[in-house]
């Protein structure tokens, strides 16, 4: 399945100043199934280690970190032959050894001919539990996400319905297959990004296989929890993860710690939703008091939203049939509203936007706002098909006077009084 990444990474490649690369990213996003991909489509060969699979890997970085000896070492046992320029090395799950992450900033200094890319799902974790000494300026940094509605469709064997979403997104005209795209929307709702559940969808287009699947996903998502914390922050960690579908599901979907168990408080889950989000399993979304550059000086860091880093994962926990969400009419009542503004925070996130959102003495409120590339804050808001009609958008537009707003719905594409109307489907084209 095609990925958007291997833009970035054939543009790592061919850097003249290129560093070893890291790809973060949450378990089951793709990462080693990308890294492969690439490396076998754009290099003679590729040298695979996974930190995790076998003492000896780990053991010839215990010695020292030259990289010479590393490679010949390494070249060994697996019985490739690395070379520089021709070979791309991959070390996966690289949180799981240290001395392996601190190589890489000698790969950077004294071996910069060697192809290097290491991936860690759990990395952010690990370096807050154990204190890992990072290279810091010394590699690159990609984050990979799971899959988006038009990675989705690219998969479904739809490439040209996205080309004409995009072409209809640019001059913001109606789009004549609108119905269709807004199906295939609900159905990567219940499905989600995750590779190996698109993937089964698109082999057997049973509904039943993915939710097996999703259910067998979370499960190795909590295994992976007591592997960087204490039986305590693990008890913390799973409970915190387990409130995010009722967070959502309620009307104020502000973060309440109270969802999680009664009379809980910020100090005792603080740490577990940091472990959360370190893992990329969350994304959260601060609040911020004004719609003024630069929005972070504005952010109430106390009070923020979460959302699931896949709606798919999101539909299975809430315990949905698939039907309801592809059968339902439009609408963003209750759970489907929940759904729609996940989808739309992965969807700005995995396009490098962080959206934070605005409220107005308890009286108004817009879902996303974001700074784009020329300075400008832009709102945006997620409504229902039947009422488009914002009070909050308004109040929004008349304190601030964005250059343009975004109104996300099921209606067609359309620009008028200076709102943007943006389909569900066609989120993955807002960039900066």
């Amino acid at each position: 399945m095609e990925r958007k990444i291997e833009s970035s990474l054939l543009a790592w490649k061919n850097k003249q100043d290129r560093m070893p690369l890291i790809v973060q990213g949450a378990r089951q996003v793709g990462k080693t199934h990308s890294l492969l991909s690439f490396g076998k489509r754009h290099y003679t060969n590729v040298a695979y280690f996974s930190m995790e699979e076998s003492q000896e890997i780990p053991a010839i970085f215990a010695r020292d970190l030259n990289p010479e000896r590393i490679v010949r070492e390494l070249a060994a046992f697996s019985g490739t032959s690395i070379l520089p320029g021709d070979t791309l090395i991959i070390f996966d799950e690289i949180q799981a050894c240290e001395p392996a992450l601190t190589s890489l900033k000698y790969f950077c200094e004294q071996a910069p001919q060697y192809h290097v890319i290491a991936a860690g799902s759990l990395l952010g974790v690990a370096m807050k539990r154990t204190k890992f000494s990072f290279p810091v300026g010394k590699v690159d940094m990609l984050h990979l996400y799971p899959m988006d509605f038009e990675e989705f469709l690219w998969a479904m064997g739809q490439r040209e319905l996205c080309a004409l979403i995009r072409e209809a997104y640019e001059g913001f005209t109606p789009l004549a297959l609108h119905e269709t795209a807004l199906d295939w929307y609900k159905t990567y709702l219940v499905a989600g990004g995750l590779p190996r559940v698109v993937r089964e969808y698109a082999d057997t287009r049973d509904f039943d296989f993915v939710g097996a699947l999703q259910k067998t996903l979370n499960d190795s998502y909590i295994a992976d929890m007591a592997k960087y914390a204490t039986p305590q922050e693990t008890t913390r960690i799973m409970a915190a993860w387990a409130s995010i579908p009722a967070q959502l599901a309620k009307e104020n979907q502000k973060f309440q710690y109270r969802v999680i168990k009664s009379g809980a408080r910020a100090t005792e889950y603080e740490v577990a939703l940091e472990w959360l989000r370190a893992a990329g399993m969350i994304h959260k979304c601060v609040h911020v008091t004004e719609g003024k550059l630069p929005l972070s000086v504005y952010a109430q860091n106390e009070a923020f939203k979460v959302y699931m880093v896949d709606t798919g994962l999101l539909c299975s926990k809430f315990g949905i049939a698939p039907g309801v969400v592809m059968h339902t009419p439009h609408s963003f009542d209750g759970f489907k509203g929940a759904l729609a503004e996940n989808y739309i925070c992965q969807a700005l996130a995995a396009n490098g936007i962080t959206p934070y959102y605005w409220t107005s003495q308890g009286k108004a409120e817009v879902d996303f706002v974001f700074q784009d590339r020329q300075g400008n804050i832009i709102p945006l808001e997620a409504k229902s098909a039947d009422n488009v009609r914002s009070k909050s958008l308004r109040s929004y537009r008349e304190i601030y006077e964005p250059e343009y707003s975004i109104r996300v719905s099921a209606k067609n594409f359309g620009f008028e009084n200076g709102i943007k109307s943006v389909p569900l489907y066609a989120v993955f084209c807002v960039t900066v």
